[in-house]
């Protein structure tokens, strides 16, 4: 049985890794996944499906949306986004900048011919992200954070165009089908063996691309890699991800590098299931409104600074900061100020747990029925901070609140100043009726994973330091050393499509030749 090119995951990576394998020029090109028909997409298909990329401003991006009337072009104020601000928003978000510059450069300077390529190539219907990425003020579309392009239907909608690509370009699919090892000869890969309908079956091809997840669905791992407490975290995306293929590259003699004791991790509904996302709401577990309130742990204390950044740049690591909490969650409250600038997919009836009260006092008393332990600390920690609040605008009265800018709206003041201090969007939480909910840390990918080539996505052998002969990888499974600690929303997606279509390439090249 003979393929020119094999590969393993039906991610969105993966996805694009087949698509440009075919295009190049292999003509019989097998994706792989252990995963039953049911649980197509990994990752990607939990994802909003934001993509982040470089642009000259608005109408750069307009030719590839589906969304925007002429009338509402006129009313978006949107920054371009340079290469040298994308590849800042990389590197600044570990302290100590440990990026890769090849790659982060490789990332940057390709990601807007990706988006391109998946919407012409792929058929991707994106959008701009009105409900997730702008604020209406004064009559205008404020965007803000740097990503500006999401999916219609997020990643449901990404999945279900890679599907049907792949079925157009004849790229055949097994399901339920793991991979078990890789064939080596003269050490080069000859092919691969995976186990379908309970039996071993080796393939035969020169080429395999690498594309099936990090190790977040794990729990022993994520212990051994991340931590003690870490096996508490609940899964956001697909439970198919456990990092088999780790051992099984580096019996190949792949070399491993990143970042293996980081991950995307963000805040989740605390009554969400452990073991996987679900298929129905996928992302809409994800409780990102923390930056219009406050969070508190059940101590009554707040931890974290709500608004640091834009929640672009905080999200995918304040779930850490969760976990490490006593008894490893939060509640996230606002006053009514607020409730209406909550996006409906996260905290509508019927996706969240709301807790709803007159004053904090009584908000506290309800809340310590879910895990509160000091009520008393709980209203102490909200009057404190609206006393900070109130402060600041005394001493700076010219300062106008702007949820789509870093407005500076602070709980640092001449007379009191917090710690950890709220250093944006700090409104006073005093106007009934209060809501709160109760979130824990979701777990979305891994940041260590195998070396790599920038230009090939070719795997790098621990032993030369080169690419191994005929084997490359892409997504989550590739750490990279692309992403440190923390990361810019959409860059992963956006690095999928990157480093899939270059491993496309390459395994063609490689094949052909």
């Amino acid at each position: 049985m003979y393929y020119d090119c094999v590969v393993v995951g039906s991610g969105h990576a993966g996805s694009c890794a087949a698509l440009s394998a075919k295009e190049h020029g292999c003509q019989k090109v097998l994706l792989v996944d252990k995963c039953p028909p049911d649980w197509v997409g990994g990752n990607g298909y939990f994802t909003a499906g934001a993509h982040r990329t470089v642009h000259t401003g608005v109408d750069d991006l307009l030719s590839i949306m589906s969304n925007v009337t002429p009338e509402q072009a006129k009313r978006i104020d949107m920054d371009p986004y340079t290469r040298e601000a994308f590849i800042e928003d990389v590197l600044r978000l570990d302290p100590e900048r440990r990026s890769n510059p090849a790659l982060v450069a490789a990332l940057v300077d390709n990601s807007r011919d990706a988006l391109d390529w998946l919407a012409k190539k792929v058929q991707v219907p994106f959008i701009l992200p009105f409900h997730r990425q702008a604020y209406e003020v004064n009559g205008r579309y404020k965007f803000w954070g740097g990503l500006y392009t999401s999916v219609e239907d997020g990643g449901k909608g990404l999945i279900a165009a890679h599907q049907k690509a792949l079925r157009n370009a004849g790229v055949e699919i097994w399901f339920d089908c793991p991979l078990l090892n890789l064939v080596l000869r003269d050490n080069r890969i000859a092919g691969l063996i995976v186990r379908k309908d309970n039996c071993e079956v080796q393939i035969e091809t020169p080429a395999v691309i690498l594309a099936a997840g990090g190790f977040e669905a794990n729990p022993e791992m994520r212990a051994t890699h991340l931590g003690s407490g870490w096996e508490k975290a609940k899964v956001r995306g697909t439970p198919y991800n456990t990092g088999d293929c780790f051992s099984i590259a580096q019996a190949a003699g792949a070399k491993l590098v990143g970042d293996f004791a980081g991950c995307h991790s963000t805040a989740w509904d605390y009554n969400a299931s452990t073991l996987s996302g679900e298929r129905d709401l996928t992302n809409q577990y994800t409780k990102s409104g923390y930056p219009l309130g406050l969070m508190l742990n059940s101590k009554g204390l707040r931890f974290v600074d709500e608004g640091e950044d834009y929640r672009n740049y905080t999200y995918a690591k304040f779930g850490r900061q969760i976990l490490l909490q006593p008894g490893g969650f939060a509640f996230q409250i606002w006053d009514s100020k607020m409730l209406s600038s909550l996006r409906k997919e996260e905290y509508g009836d019927g996706v969240v747990e709301k807790v709803f009260a007159e004053t904090i006092e009584s908000l506290a008393h309800k809340l310590s029925t879910l895990g509160l332990e000091d009520e008393v600390q709980f209203v102490g920690t909200v009057r404190t901070y609206n006393e900070a609040v109130t402060q600041h605008r005394l001493d700076n009265p010219g300062v106008e609140w702007d949820p789509a800018v870093l407005d500076g709206l602070s709980t640092q003041s001449s007379r009191l100043s917090l710690s950890p201090a709220k250093s944006n969007w700090a409104l006073t939480v005093n106007v009934p009726p209060y809501m709160a909910v109760k979130v824990t840390c979701g777990i979305t990918f891994t940041f260590g994973g195998l070396a790599i080539d920038p230009e090939s996505a070719g795997v790098l052998s621990e032993s030369t330091g080169k690419p191994i002969p005929g084997l490359f990888c892409t997504g989550k499974r590739n750490g990279r050393g692309l992403f440190y600690t923390n990361y810019p929303g959409g860059s992963g997606l956006t690095g999928g499509a990157v480093f899939g279509r270059k491993a496309g390439l390459s395994a063609s090249k490689y094949t052909a030749s």
